[in-house]
Formats: structure tokens, C-alpha cells, sequence
């Protein structure tokens, strides 16, 4: 496994995601130079309150080599075209170590925040990925820009909006997926597949990864060459005191999750689809306080991983060490024992089942 994580490094509780609180812009670049240094295989950066491919400029001219993918960045909200162009600048000045990660967002963003017109995703994500390669093709190669769908029509590219060739042309592209249909998908036309934190290991293995199946076949693709990364849900910490605190940080995300009405696909596998249900209630009546107590231990255990940092690495390993490419995983790292810490756990996740 090849194992990533967010920024900020050592600000945050395991649990917390980054994306709760304002990123500081101006250390980025010295963030992303430690990642590299205590042996992260990559970055990743998620599209909440900053924008991500400015944050990804920052850590490609930091560092040397870090990969650095969007997790996820938004697709609809902005032109195909746009999109390209942003990845092929983001590809050159990283030298070819860019990962495009594209996600689709619900409808009530895409019509209330973005003011868009909402569509089917997957159809919508499908086209999206295509005409983004088609452009690329047309940079790359000169062939003519010639899309023609449901969504969108190109086939205009003058001189002077062509960038042209770049070193590194080949830029994978992964999609943010849950639900089979959008693995399809991914397994028709990406690289990889961006699984939420509610995919377990159950769901990975009898939904997502025959969905992905599914469409690389319809493609005559190799399933094995799409990635599947995985950002799971973990409690831990460095003593069983400190643990139980994070422990109902991660049972209050999880009753959140379940109330989403998208991820009730991942919680009906386990038979909590009625659990989903409730939460769902909970949520619209806004009697926030009261879901954390609905998530029982068997239910945290079944969606998290929790264990201290010497547990930790084992136990993420035999949950998801045959089944994922990549493993978001990080710790806070605030003295030279919790980097030499993180250093131990990084080598031991990469070091197989």
C-alpha cells in the first residue's frame, strides 16, 4: 500500500478531519517538505475552504517526490476544459506526479451553492472524465478536439489556448465513489476509485470492487489497474485514556455519515439500514446530541478502525492491506517521538499483510 494523508501534520486529533478547520496557506509548502521527509508516498487535499489545486501548486513546488492528488476536487461546478487545463499546468510543474481526483457533489450544492442545473452523476461523471482526456489528447498529440455528448460539445481549440506537449501527458484520474454505480463507472473510464470513509471492508469487497469489475469489462479494461484508496475512519492514540476521547469523536462522525441518505448503501450491507433511517430522522428534526448515542460499540468497530499506535498498524493492515492501493493514514506530530512514531508505522503499513 502506498499510504497518504491531509494537511495539516500534527494539528489535528486522528478522526478530525482536516477539512473542519481553515487551512493555513502560508505553511503549506513547509508542511509538505516534512510529509516528504518523514516518508509519506503522497498528499492529498480535499475541496472544502480552500481551493485544492492551489494548494497542490504550493506542495509540488516544496517538495520533490510527493505525489499529490485532489481528494477530491469538484467536477461539476467547472468546465472540463477548465479542469484540464488546471491538471496540465498542475502535471508540469510537478513533474508527472499529479493525481486528478474528481468528485461529484448532491444536488442541493450543485443547484444552491454552485447555481447549476443538476443531472444523473454517474452519467454526467462518466462524459466528464472522457472530455477531459479528449482535451488532453488534443494538447498532447494535435489530433482535433472533437466531444460530442449529453453534456457538453468541444470542438474548438485555437492556437493560443493550446499549451501543447508536456513531459509527463499521462495523469490518472480517480473518482470519488460509494455507490456501485459510480464504481462502474470509475472501472469504465478512471484510474481509481476515491472510497469514502464508510466503506468497509465487507462493502469494498461485495460491492465496489465487482461494480469497478463490472465496468472494466464493458471497456476490456484490466479491473486490477484501477486504484482503490481508501481514507478510513480511525481512532487512535498513543494510551487507552487519550483513546476513548477520539473514540467519540469517530462514533459522532459515523452517526453523521448515517444519516446521509447517499452512503445508506454502506450500511445496509450490514444490515443498519434501519439505523440509517433513524439517524436520518435525527438529523432532519436537528437533534444533533442525541445520534452519537445511537452508534454501540459493534457499530464504531464495524466503521472505524480503533486501537493505540501500537495496535494501530496491524490492525489497519489486516483490514485493508488485500484489499486498497492507497491508505490515507496520519497521527499528530508534535515532538521528535511522535515523528519517529509516525516514521515506525508508516514503514510497517508498507510492509505487507
Amino acid at each position: 500500500m502506498k499510504i497518504e494523508t491531509l494537511l495539516p501534520l500534527g494539528k489535528l486529533d486522528p478522526g478530525v478531519r482536516a477539512a473542519d478547520k481553515p487551512m493555513d496557506v502560508c505553511a503549506i509548502g513547509t508542511d509538505a517538505k516534512e510529509l516528504e521527509m518523514l516518508g509519506y508516498d503522497g498528499l492529498v487535499v480535499e475541496e472544502t475552504k480552500e481551493d485544492p489545486y492551489v494548494v497542490i501548486a504550493l506542495a509540488a513546488q516544496a517538495t520533490r517526490t510527493l505525489g499529490l492528488a485532489t481528494s477530491v476536487a469538484l467536477a461539476f461546478p467547472r468546465s472540463p476544459t477548465v479542469t484540464a487545463m488546471t491538471a496540465w499546468t498542475l502535471q508540469k510543474l510537478s513533474q508527472g506526479r499529479f493525481v486528478l481526483g474528481l468528485g461529484s457533489q448532491v444536488r442541493g450544492h450543485i443547484r444552491r451553492r454552485f447555481g447549476l442545473e443538476y443531472h444523473p452523476p454517474g452519467p454526467w461523471m462518466r462524459e466528464y472524465v472522457v472530455a477531459v482526456r479528449c482535451i488532453w489528447d488534443c494538447w498532447q498529440h494535435g489530433t482535433a478536439l472533437d466531444h460530442h455528448g449529453d453534456r457538453y460539445q468541444l470542438n474548438l481549440m485555437v492556437p493560443l489556448f493550446n499549451p501543447g506537449p508536456i513531459d509527463h501527458p499521462i495523469i490518472p484520474i480517480h473518482v470519488a465513489a460509494v455507490n456501485p454505480y459510480m464504481c462502474r463507472v470509475a472501472g469504465e473510464v478512471a484510474d481509481g476509485v476515491r472510497a469514502h470513509p464508510v466503506c468497509t471492508p465487507k462493502y469494498i469487497a461485495e460491492v465496489m470492487l465487482p461494480a469497478v469489475a463490472d465496468g472494466a469489462a464493458r471497456q476490456n479494461r484490466d479491473p486490477h489497474q484501477v486504484s482503490m484508496c481508501m481514507k478510513p475512519l480511525v481512532a487512535t492514540a498513543a494510551d487507552g485514556v487519550t483513546l476513548e476521547k477520539r473514540i467519540e469523536t469517530v462514533r459522532a462522525r459515523i452517526a453523521f455519515y448515517a444519516s446521509t441518505p447517499g452512503y445508506r448503501a454502506a450500511f445496509e450491507v450490514h444490515g443498519l439500514g434501519d439505523l440509517a433511517d433513524r439517524l436520518s430522522q435525527y438529523s432532519r428534526a436537528q437533534r444533533w446530541n442525541e445520534m452519537e448515542a445511537l452508534i454501540d460499540d459493534e457499530v464504531l468497530n464495524t466503521y472505524a478502525v480503533v486501537g493505540t499506535y501500537d495496535e494501530i498498524g496491524e490492525l489497519l493492515k489486516a483490514r485493508f492491506g488485500e484489499l486498497v492501493t492507497h491508505l490515507e493514514f496520519g497521527i499528530p506530530v508534535d515532538t521528535d517521538a511522535d515523528k519517529e512514531k509516525l516514521t515506525s508505522l508508516l514503514t510497517e503499513l508498507r510492509s505487507g499483510v
